[in-house]
């Protein structure tokens, strides 16, 4: 069903749940809860769920398990087309929503994300989205079309024009990933971070992007792309991040004196 439901297919959850009724000898209403379950290991996962099955947050880790246990055996999913964005073209891309970060006022119930921080620790989701190259370099484009046009929308055509997607031309080194401008032409230096998630989704972020962006704490933003498999949403943080972040060391570097 989610499948189906990300590539655009009709599909009858009644029918389907009446047929598992059948085959698991179990009520409608506890198939019904246990789809809610399932979503919300999906959302603790960082992946995308059906929309029909609100995440309910009282699963067991045997489910838990069963589900991580599916995605790892499900690489065609896991490898799902991301979402096209034109890297060089300056005419308008698909808009994006740009929303404000997450905060206190609109922060999930208490137990509902201790459980989802749990399960994304548990199985290192900021892990697997920055070793998904794929996605990445998806996020990036996206964002390099998405800064062109609203470059060239603001009138700015000599701006958009001069963009430059640092981390492919000159390697991941920069500490950024986009250079681009302010329409008054100041400096902006964006470093993408991707996730098919929801918007507090963990993420990593190195000591070298820590780094630059106390340096040029004016000009440095990390826009966090969230949805992106389906309806790519985003928004911005600029240094100091702790106003924004937990940063919690996850390894250490052993030098010999």
């Amino acid at each position: 069903m989610l499948a189906d439901e990300f590539g655009g297919n009709p599909y009858n959850k009644a029918e389907h749940n009446r047929n598992l009724q059948q085959i698991i000898n179990r009520p409608r209403s506890a198939i019904e809860f246990k789809h809610q379950n399932i979503s919300a290991v999906l959302k603790a996962l960082g992946e995308i769920w059906i929309d029909g099955y609100k995440p309910l947050f009282n699963y067991q880790a045997s489910l838990e398990e069963a589900v991580v246990a599916w995605l790892d055996g499900q690489t065609s999913w896991l490898d799902r087309p991301a979402q096209e964005a034109s890297a060089t073209g300056l005419g308008e891309a698909e808009p994006l929503w740009i929303g404000p970060p997450p905060t206190l006022s609109n922060q999930p119930p208490p137990d509902e994300l201790e459980k989802a921080q749990a399960t994304a620790r548990k199985f290192d989701v900021a892990g697997r989205d920055e070793r998904n190259r794929k996605l990445g370099k998806a996020g990036e484009k996206f964002i390099l079309a998405h800064e062109k046009s609203t470059l060239a929308l603001q009138g700015r055509k000599d701006l958009a024009e001069a963009v430059r997607w640092v981390s492919q031309e000159d390697g991941d080194g920069a500490g950024y990933d986009i250079a681009s401008f302010t329409k008054d032409g100041d400096s902006r230096l964006i470093e993408v971070k991707t996730t098919n998630g929801w918007e507090r989704t963990p993420f990593h972020i190195s000591r070298n992007e820590l780094a630059v962006a106390d340096a040029r704490s004016q000009n440095w933003h990390l826009l966090r792309l969230w949805d992106f498999s389906r309806k790519p949403r985003a928004f911005e943080l600029t240094p100091p991040l702790e106003g924004y972040v937990s940063l919690t060391p996850t390894s250490f570097q052993a030098s010999f004196g």
